[in-house]
């Protein structure tokens, strides 16, 4: 069983910074794509940021600029850097994990950190 354990929500001013660790219980090695999707109330769940196992990450146009996805593979994280951060960013942030086998691909999600910023 997969699990993804999301970390360093929390209450920021705008402008502020933040950090979202996602800790896997296995290498992220075996994951074909990793991300951050986020869900603010009364929306729609959005994708932030993915990192592919290779290639080139890919960010939402609202957050262009200002977030930065990574890769540890040393630690098996997913982390996102959050810088300059705005009212609309506030949401419940969910880490994201895609593997493909066989033809197949099997979706993994965190439980979610909140992050919200005050103006």
């Amino acid at each position: 069983q997969v699990q993804l354990v999301e970390s360093g929500g929390g209450l920021v001013q705008a402008g502020g910074s933040l950090m979202l660790s996602c800790a896997a219980s296995k290498s992220i090695f075996d994951f074909n794509a990793m991300g951050w999707y986020r869900q603010a109330p009364g929306k729609q769940r959005e994708l932030v940021a993915t990192v592919p196992q290779s290639g080139i990450s890919n960010y939402a146009d609202s957050v262009k600029g200002r977030f930065t996805i990574s890769r540890d593979t040393a630690k098996n994280t997913v982390n996102l850097q959050m810088s300059s951060l705005k009212p609309e960013d506030t949401a419940v942030y969910y880490c994201h994990a895609a593997q493909k086998w066989l033809g197949v691909v099997r979706d993994y999600w965190g439980q979610g950190t909140q992050v919200t910023i005050s103006s």
